[in-house]
């Protein structure tokens, strides 16, 4: 907090009146910045704090120089006219989606190419004048079992039922295909602020934090069920598209055809056809793969997001995002391992490249038009499920207030608008749903990326000596066309006993990079990688840490965007056999869009292990 900042919030004892009263004023400017218990919001000053009595509203300036968290500690005691039980607490300020049928405006963010769009960036919900309504939990006693996509003929023949009979409604139906595509660009694509937390001006994002999966999770209860009220089937349930099986991972069958077939999305990617799998490292280099070796690196890939790189709530689920927050530069600034690698892959290698926003699976806006990002989606979720059920210590979800009691508003299978918490969708049985399982234990659980499945040339690991130290690059730094540093470790040869109490972890801060396009970095740590005129390591070799992606969710004009990426090193240390190395060598290799992407920080660090 700065010393300005910290004069302002110290300097009042918080107030409690037992009514507002709307005739009192008081201004007052501390630092620059005047605080204002009036009637209306100014014209003429961007610094000046307004709390409105009518409204009991906290207007906070557009002033990016701001903490807007920060500066909620000392709003207590400044106008006493205002009550502060409509203020976001500061130490408790969870995201609130406002009422999503009055306060929505169209989408403008993250479709670079606005003008060429082939979907609508008109995606507020249809309004039935209804109030919201507080969330209960189902209670038929009848459990929803989601399936595997290469599953029975009679539940995909269901599926195709229900989807034909959405795609029958009116477009102005809550209900509607259309409809249920527009959430996703409503939430995703700036058709939503903070208004309700007090932050009119600012966006809301569920991507690229703690909100991703959470939300995700709502998203695809409240459709499921609508579709099943839409066949009058209580029990149907949604496929999950199995990536994360060798015998799943091609685009299911069922997605293919003509207009004829519901399930059919003419935006997608040539390459889906069969019979190629899909690429969960996508935009890495693996030349002319094997279908075989392209299954075992996807399975390496999903056993990084799960396992290596997913050993606490923080890596797995993404940083911290609260109200007040910007949605391109929120709390922790960090993405979760799912999110920002297979998830990514799996949007970008079904969207249509030839289309000017990689229409409809490859940008956030369009991917609710294809019925493959439902069953996509279905299976993230999956992930998170898989994810706490392997038992290991630290995969507990977030804790906090600010995660438990962050919010979402939609439409149910009632045509009700229902506000739904964070803390009530951890548990999948609450909710009446679960997954049937392909296989008893899935493939990548034994797929611990320790063998080098590739036959190109290699060269030794290379010598460190060579490498500049993290102190000696000048930062931010370019990772076009590599960017290659040798990182000090807090400790080496840690025992057994010391690396179950905390996970050493890479750490890529402040990744700043266009937001208008799809992005990609590599990351390998020891590996034999000298230039960009080397044999390339890839996603199958042991030292092939991760990868950094982000499909377009960005402002429109160019804007830079903020985030972070998290690696676990303790397994690839040993399968490298360098945990004795009192530096590691990590390399970043651009692989898409990354020409004015550049990174503040590379460090790493022991994190503790959670406690469950």
């Amino acid at each position: 907090m700065s010393s300005s900042l910290f004069q302002l919030t110290s300097s009042f004892t918080p107030a409690f009146p037992s009514k507002p009263t709307p005739t009192t004023r008081t201004n007052r400017t501390h630092n620059g910045f005047k605080v204002s218990c009036n009637t209306s919001p100014p014209n003429d000053n961007e610094n000046q704090l307004i709390i409105l009595p009518e409204t009991q509203k906290l207007i906070v300036p557009n002033n990016n120089n701001v903490d807007r968290r920060n500066l909620l500690l000392g709003l207590g005691g400044i106008c006493t006219g205002a009550s502060l039980t409509s203020l976001p607490s500061a130490f408790a300020s969870p995201i609130t989606a406002p009422d999503i049928t009055t306060v929505c405006k169209d989408a403008q963010a993250g479709i670079g190419k606005l003008e060429q769009a082939v979907r609508t960036n008109k995606c507020c919900p249809p309004s039935n004048g209804k109030a919201i309504k507080s969330f209960t939990f189902p209670t038929e006693k009848t459990v929803r079992m989601r399936w595997p996509a290469h599953g029975s003929k009679e539940n995909i023949e269901k599926y195709k039922k229900a989807i034909k009979a959405m795609r029958a409604l009116p477009d102005e139906h809550p209900h509607s295909f259309a409809s249920q595509a527009k959430i996703h660009c409503a939430y995703c694509n700036g058709g939503y602020t903070q208004v309700d937390s007090g932050f009119p001006d600012i966006d809301i994002q569920i991507h690229n934090s703690w909100l991703f999966f959470p939300f995700h999770r709502w998203y695809l209860y409240f459709y499921e069920r609508i579709l099943g009220k839409l066949i009058n089937d209580p029990s149907f349930a949604l496929p999950y598209w199995n990536w994360d099986d060798p015998e799943g991972m091609e685009l299911p069958d069922f997605f293919r055809g003509d207009e004829s077939n519901p399930l059919f999305d003419a935006y997608r990617d040539a390459h889906t056809a069969s019979p190629n799998v899909v690429n969960l490292a996508i935009d890495s280099k693996l030349e002319n793969p094997t279908v075989d070796i392209q299954k075992q690196c996807n399975l390496y890939t999903v056993y990084r997001d799960l396992v290596r790189n997913a050993t606490d709530a923080t890596s797995f689920f993404g940083g911290e995002y609260v109200a007040g927050n910007e949605p391109v530069a929120n709390g922790a600034k960090s993405v979760g391992s799912v999110e920002s690698n297979s998830h990514t892959s799996v949007h970008v290698w079904v969207g249509n490249s030839k289309n000017p926003n990689r229409e409809d699976m490859g940008n956030f806006y369009s991917a609710g038009y294809d019925p493959a990002f439902y069953v996509h989606h279905t299976n993230v979720d999956r992930m998170w499920k898989l994810w706490k059920d392997l038992g290991i210590p630290g995969h507990v979800e977030p804790t906090k207030d600010d995660w438990l009691n962050a919010s979402y508003v939609f439409y149910d299978e009632n045509e009700e608008l229902v506000r739904v918490y964070n803390k009530d969708c951890v548990d999948p049985a609450k909710l009446k749903f679960g997954y049937e399982q392909a296989k008893f234990k899935p493939a990548w659980v034994n797929s611990r990326p320790n063998t080098k499945l590739t036959t190109s040339p290699r060269s030794t690991i290379v010598s460190s000596q060579n490498v500049k130290t993290v102190d000696q690059i000048k930062f931010p730094a370019s990772v076009e066309p590599i960017l290659k540093v040798k990182v000090k470790r807090p400790a080496v040869n840690r025992s057994k006993e010391e690396k179950a109490k905390a996970n050493e972890i890479l750490f890529i801060n402040g990744i700043k990079f266009n937001s208008d396009k799809f992005v990609k970095f590599d990351v390998f740590v020891n590996d034999n990688v000298a230039d960009e005129n080397s044999p390339l390591t890839t996603p199958c070799d042991i030292q092939y840490a991760g990868a950094f992606s982000q499909v377009p969710h960005g402002d429109m004009s160019n804007m830079l965007m903020t985030s972070a990426a998290r690696f676990g090193l303790n397994e690839l240390l040993e399968d490298t056999n360098t945990e004795g190395e009192e530096y590691a060598v990590v390399t970043l290799v651009a692989r898409a869009g990354a020409d004015d992407l550049t990174v503040e920080e590379i460090k790493i660090a022991l994190v503790p292990v959670a406690s469950t």
